[in-house]
């Protein structure tokens, strides 16, 4: 978004998601949650989903590559069970999954093209995009612990945690929101999309998945990241698509499925039959 720094991209989206989660539970007579124990886990959620990789990725898509970034985004559920194993640790690390860990770890380093350097792309923006799927992955584990036992409905919890994100940023954004006072047609509505879809409607259905199959499965959404990455990347941006971006990309999400025990169950179902 030319118009705004990664400060304001950030709040733009959340003020969006809020105004619109807030609509939503305005219309289906819900109410937001209350406690504050319930809203200082909210306000940390929205720190890992909203306030922290809202900043870094608008910073980070600045200097490195739309495919990069939609590469290195399907990174999020390898993150995810690093941070179940360790931040947030429940149980001992089992073989398979230590194994996938490095297999996606070997993954992230082809995506870079490690041994050639990180070509054009920024050494701080590659470091922003790791630091914000480490939040991410963060996340899961948190909401699936604290927030999923709760039985709130998820459109309140989204609407908790948007608007927790939009007022952390409000700040930020008076201080150095607006890079730019050239307001052009095309960046508002790709704002308005952001806002309105992925950081408002999109953290219903993150709940739902989360409360239903837990942080493993919701995580793997971003599996579908990359193919839109790559797409666009290619088409509308024409950035160029090396042979080893798409192969990490195989890598990591090949190394997450054996960590989340996926390939195990596929085999214990091919055995049965």
């Amino acid at each position: 978004m030319e118009f705004l720094t990664p400060q304001g991209v950030a709040f733009g989206r959340c003020a969006l998601g809020s105004l619109t989660l807030l609509i939503i539970l305005r219309v289906r007579g819900f109410s937001l949650p209350k406690g504050r124990k319930t809203w200082l886990i909210l306000w940390i959620v929205s720190l890992l989903l909203n306030v922290i990789p809202g900043i870094l990725f608008a910073y980070a898509e600045q200097r490195v590559t739309s495919i990069l970034a939609g590469i290195i985004n399907a990174c999020t559920p390898l993150a995810t069970v690093i941070a179940s194993l360790i931040a947030i640790r429940t149980e001992k690390p089992k073989s398979y999954q230590l194994l996938g860990l490095l297999i996606g770890g070997l993954g992230v380093a082809t995506v870079l093209g490690i041994w050639r350097g990180i070509g054009s792309n920024s050494g701080s923006g590659v470091i922003a995009l790791l630091l914000a799927i480490s939040c991410y992955g963060l996340s899961f584990p948190v909401i699936r612990k604290y927030l999923s036992p709760l039985k709130l409905r998820p459109e309140a919890l989204a609407a908790g945690q948007v608007t927790s994100g939009a007022i952390t940023l409000l700040p930020l954004f008076l201080i150095n929101g607006i890079a730019k006072d050239q307001f052009r047609l095309n960046p508002i509505l790709g704002m308005l999309a952001l806002g309105i879809f992925g950081s408002g409607i999109a953290y219903i259905w993150n709940f739902r998945i989360v409360e239903l199959a837990g942080g493993y499965i919701a995580s793997s959404v971003t599996y579908l990241t990359p193919v839109v990455a790559v797409f666009v990347g290619a088409i509308f941006l024409s950035e160029s698509v090396t042979w080893f971006e798409p192969v990490g990309g195989a890598m990591v999400l090949l190394g997450a499925a054996i960590s989340q025990g996926r390939l195990n169950r596929l085999l214990r179902i091919e055995s049965k039959a």
